[in-house]
């Protein structure tokens, strides 16, 4: 029983766990109880709010540079960067670079970076995004463009606020409201499609609504899934999530093969495949088979799949089990959205119980190889946190992705090419995710070097966003504000999105 219960609350179920369907009935219960509050907590963060002038231009030297560029060195030292309005303007030696006379008779701000490093803003590649105070918490941490993994109603116009400069924040994209099939793993947030006019259906109703990214889920069965890619692809529509298995009948997966093979999924298209853990139980059937890994990561990388390893999930239980809870209480948990943390208690409570020894920490070690693995094999990483669910910080967390990305072996340098310039490619953000003339001044500057230390880029002493420097000060009030996110705001939310699956 304890197997199954683990199971349950970890790995490719445990996005949703706390959406299960005694607590969305208690979840109603809240909302209708909170109207009355609703309308005093739409307003946005102050903290959100976008400043009513910016300088002409900002210039920041002597720093060094990490410019992610394919064909630059991994870091060049004594170096200029001007950003004029939204974008990089040029890139030079320290003391050379000069800002056009144009430009003089406005405001320049000019940063020292002396002992700094300057970067590309970072991408986290999977988050679970339920208000935007949570949007503080990721700014706060270098973090300028995140990728949400369950969509919402009101995403898409958040994420329209947030690009016409309505409203501060980092990019972001969504996909869709998930799509899975009846099974172990179906949860109430779920758009549930078993045969393939249903999946159909479901998928011209995403793309109605706005949706132009699609997320599966495991339990998919096979006629859905075929149906799900067929309309995708008419419609233009990417899809990602985790590989679906089909029907899990007795004896699966330990007994019995998947229905749906993990092979015969690697050359459907995924814009990107989640989760180091779920490739592990998908494509090893849940073995840990060193050689048989190095097999599946060849056979991945032939495909040319991108993969989000997401690895801090996994190391998160951990810590919460080694702790026996203590880590639930770290420094920085004010900016978990509460009700999300109240509707995660009994996960909370059954991870502090366990003893991660016998299983758990062989696992972790094991995800880590098997990430180390992909990426030797030329698989393409993204770096995701998922952040918003369990105990995954806005913004920090990815922090904690990065250092186990080291852990598993990637070098510094390429950890943070999993935060820049990979998931820029790999969504479409060909604007971003690197240092040069023309790019948009997405930007974080640190202090001291990440290629020695990459914790370093945890706490930035500066962040840039479209070309709005945000210092020190402004980035502790944004860590300030990413902890005043609303219950009943958040409810009528995940109540409105249940309504709209329906």
């Amino acid at each position: 029983m304890l197997e199954v219960r683990a199971r349950q609350m970890m790995g490719y179920g445990r996005e949703a766990a706390m959406l299960g369907r005694i607590v969305i009935a208690a979840l109603g219960a809240l909302v209708l109880g909170l109207v009355a509050l609703v309308a005093a907590s739409l307003a946005p963060p102050h903290g959100l709010r976008p400043p009513a002038t910016r300088p002409a231009a900002i210039l920041i030297e002597p720093v060094r540079l990490v410019t992610m560029d394919p064909d630059a060195p991994e870091s060049e030292p004594d170096r200029a960067i001007l950003v004029v309005g939204g974008e990089i303007a040029a890139v030079g030696q320290a003391g050379e670079l000069t800002v056009p006379a144009s430009l003089l008779a406005g405001d320049v701000l000019r940063i020292d970076g002396q002992g700094r490093t300057l970067l590309p803003g970072l991408i986290d590649a999977h988050i679970h995004l339920w208000d935007e105070a949570e949007l503080a918490g990721y700014l706060a941490h270098g973090v300028t463009g995140v990728r949400n993994m369950s969509g919402m109603p009101f995403h898409l116009p958040l994420a329209r606020r947030i690009e016409s400069g309505r409203l501060l924040g980092p990019s972001l994209i969504t996909t869709g409201p998930i799509l899975n099939s009846p099974g172990p793993n179906q949860q109430d947030n779920h758009m549930l499609v078993t045969t393939s006019e249903e999946a159909r259906a479901a998928v011209r109703r995403q793309h109605d609504q706005g949706y132009r990214a699609l997320k599966v889920y495991s339990n998919l069965e096979r006629d859905a899934y075929l149906a799900v890619l067929d309309e995708a692809a008419q419609l233009g529509m990417t899809v990602s999530g985790h590989t679906p298995e089909g029907f899990r009948g007795e004896g699966i997966p330990y007994d019995q093969p998947f229905e749906i093979r993990f092979e015969d999924v690697l050359d459907d298209g995924f814009l990107t495949i989640e989760h180091t853990e779920s490739i592990v139980w998908h494509g090893l059937r849940d073995r840990l088979d060193a050689e048989a890994m190095v097999l599946l990561a060849e056979e991945m990388a032939s495909h040319s799949v991108t993969v989000t390893p997401t690895l801090i999930a996994h190391d998160n239980l951990i810590r919460v089990a080694q702790s026996e809870g203590a880590y639930l209480s770290r420094e920085g948990t004010g900016t978990l959205n509460p009700l999300i943390s109240r509707l995660e208690s009994g996960v909370y409570d059954f991870w502090s119980g366990v003893d991660p020894e016998p299983r758990e920490v062989p696992r972790a070690a094991f995800y880590r190889d098997a990430t180390r693995q992909m990426h030797e094999a030329g698989i393409v990483l993204l770096a995701g946190s998922d952040a918003g669910i369990f105990t995954n910080l806005p913004g920090r967390s990815l922090t904690r992705e990065l250092e186990l990305l080291v852990e598993a072996g990637l070098s510094p340098h390429d950890a943070l090419r999993t935060a820049t310039i990979n998931p820029a490619q790999a969504l479409g953000w060909t604007d971003r995710g690197r240092i040069a003339p023309g790019q948009r001044a997405d930007l974080i500057l640190v202090d001291g070097d990440p290629l020695t230390e990459i914790s370093a880029v945890e706490f930035p002493a500066g962040v840039m966003v479209g070309g709005i420097w945000l210092d020190r000060t402004r980035l502790n009030a944004l860590e300030r504000a990413a902890t005043h996110t609303s219950i009943p705001r958040t409810g009528r939310r995940v109540a409105a999105s249940l309504m709209a699956q329906n």
